[in-house]
Order: C-alpha cells, then sequence, then structure tokens
C-alpha cells in the first residue's frame, strides 16, 4: 500500500487514516505499545498514519518497521527544526529500507512556535529546492497548505496537500485550485460523542491553542466566519464547522462530507473524552474502523 503520489494512484494511502501525536511520542517506554498499535491500526484497515506534533522522519522509522503495509507520513515535519539535509538523508535510509512507506509532510509551522520564522513562503521555496537537489522525489512529499500559495506550491512542487483544521468548504477550494490530479488530505477531527456540551468543550480544549495561531484565524476568516467566531474560545458555529461529533453515524457523514468535496483521503483525529484516551484511543479508533467500514 506505499504511496505512489500520481493522480491514479493517490488511492494507494486509501480514503481513511489516522492523524494523532501520541504514536510519535519519543518516550522509550511506550515503543512497544505504539507499535503494537500500528500494527493493529494496519489490520483495521486504515490507510495512512499521520504523525502530528512536528514530527521527524526519525519518528516514522519504527512504525513502519513494525507494520507490512500501511503508510506512514509526517503531519507535518516543520522547515525550521530540520535541516533540508538531515531530512534528505533520512528520507533516503528509510526508503532504502522501505520502499514506498513513508510520505514526507512538511509545513512552514508559525511565528509563535519558531523564532526564525521570516517570509515563509520563500522559506518552504529553498526547502524544496534543496530536496530536489538531493532527490527526494515531489511526488513523495505534500504541504500543509490553508492559503492559496502554499495551494499552489502544493500542485506544482508536491505531490498535494495536507491542511489541518479545515471544512469541507476549504476542501472544495482547495480542489479548484490544486485540479484534478494532485493528493488532497485533509485532516479533520472527531468526537464519538453526542452529547454537546461534552463535545464541545472537548473541542475547545484543542482548539484554544489554535485560535492564538493567525495562519488558521485568516484561514477561517477567508472561509467566511467573523471575529465573533474566534472569540470566547470559538463560537458553537466555528466549533460544529471544524469538528465532527455525534454517534456513529454523524460523524460518518462529517468525514465522508470532505470527500465529496473533493478530498482523496481524510486524515481522522479522534479526539477522546475518555479519561486516559489522550494519547492512543484505541477503543475510538476500533469504533471509527467499523463506523467506515475499513
Amino acid at each position: 500500500m506505499g504511496f505512489s503520489g500520481n493522480s491514479t494512484q493517490a488511492q494507494a494511502i486509501g480514503r481513511y487514516g489516522l492523524w494523532n501525536t501520541g504514536l510519535r511520542d519519543p518516550e522509550p517506554s511506550g515503543a512497544a505499545e505504539r507499535a503494537e498499535t500500528a500494527v493493529e491500526l494496519e489490520e483495521l484497515g486504515y490507510g495512512a498514519l499521520w504523525l502530528g506534533g512536528s514530527s521527524g522522519v526519525e519518528h516514522a522509522v519504527p512504525l513502519i518497521a513494525a507494520t507490512r503495509s500501511i503508510t506512514v507520513a509526517t503531519g507535518i515535519l516543520s522547515i525550521w527544526q530540520h535541516e533540508p539535509q538531515d531530512t534528505a538523508e533520512q528520507w533516503a535510509a528509510l526508503e532504502a529500507a522501505h520502499p514506498g512507506r513513508f510520505l514526507l509532510g512538511l509545513g512552514v509551522s508559525h511565528a509563535k512556535l519558531a523564532d526564525q520564522y521570516k517570509r515563509p513562503y520563500a522559506a518552504m521555496t529553498g526547502y524544496l529546492d534543496a530536496l530536489d537537489t538531493a532527490e527526494v522525489p515531489a511526488d513523495r512529499r505534500v504541504l500543509a497548505a490553508l492559503g492559496p500559495r502554499m495551494l499552489e506550491l502544493s500542485r506544482d512542487r508536491a505531490a498535494g496537500a495536507h491542511p489541518y483544521l479545515v471544512t469541507p468548504e476549504h476542501t472544495a477550494q482547495a480542489r479548484e485550485t490544486l485540479g484534478e490530479g494532485p493528493l488532497l488530505a485533509p485532516e479533520f477531527t472527531v468526537i464519538l460523542e453526542a452529547d454537546p456540551d461534552r463535545a464541545r468543550a472537548a473541542a475547545r480544549g484543542l482548539l484554544a491553542f489554535y485560535l492564538e495561531l493567525p495562519n488558521y484565524t485568516n484561514s477561517w476568516l477567508r472561509l467566511g466566519f467573523t471575529e465573533d467566531d474566534l472569540a470566547d474560545g470559538g463560537s458553537d458555529r466555528l466549533v460544529d464547522a471544524l469538528f465532527g461529533w455525534g454517534d456513529e453515524q454523524r460523524v460518518r457523514e462529517r468525514i465522508d462530507a470532505f470527500l465529496d468535496a473533493g478530498a482523496d483521503h481524510v486524515a481522522v483525529q479522534v479526539l477522546s473524552t475518555v479519561e486516559g484516551r489522550a494519547g492512543l484511543p484505541r477503543e475510538e479508533w476500533r469504533r471509527l474502523a467499523a463506523t467506515l467500514d475499513l
């Protein structure tokens, strides 16, 4: 099921994957559980594992080694934290050991998170130039793209785009910019919780961090949300647009709305409301797999 990147083979990663930060936790004591979890997720039928939390190539290595065919992707490697030559060398080593199993997701992060943040578009093009020189194929990388210019760069210099915290409306606009060929794999966070208050409270707990980042708030404003929607932890309208909550059937409908809008693949982040499952919500992942008929 390795990723190949062209328009006829984008389905190599399937329609549904999982986005999670816990799977890239560097703590050695959890390595066995993470490997065991990756094996189960592959057996459940997920097509890709997206490693969140400014992940690097090294975080994908143990998961790929533990599994047989599932694609593992960085979602997203910050270009400020990893030198392009180091990334290229790590990519080449992983590719030699496990051909076609790794997808390199790249992003410019945010000014609040990177002291050297400056001219992000130019920095990304420079990074891609360096990867080209090191012979990392364009069709084995995707870009975290929200705005039009980065989406165009995803189309022209990568296999496609991996937008985070977006709506089906954004996906439709992104597909128009990308055209029919490039991969479009948005992240979407779901909460298997039918109680509105509990679900929205969990969503706002995650959303609070991103409300401080202009790259995201500007994206939501372009989609038609207002400054009022961004205030006080986010309006119900904003929360309900950015997060899919409810019973299994409702959650599946929300996920599939991205496919209907033009996505090839949805990287689903499952946000648990059960204490102790924040890192690896395995029970919710099993429920979701059954809901998606994997």
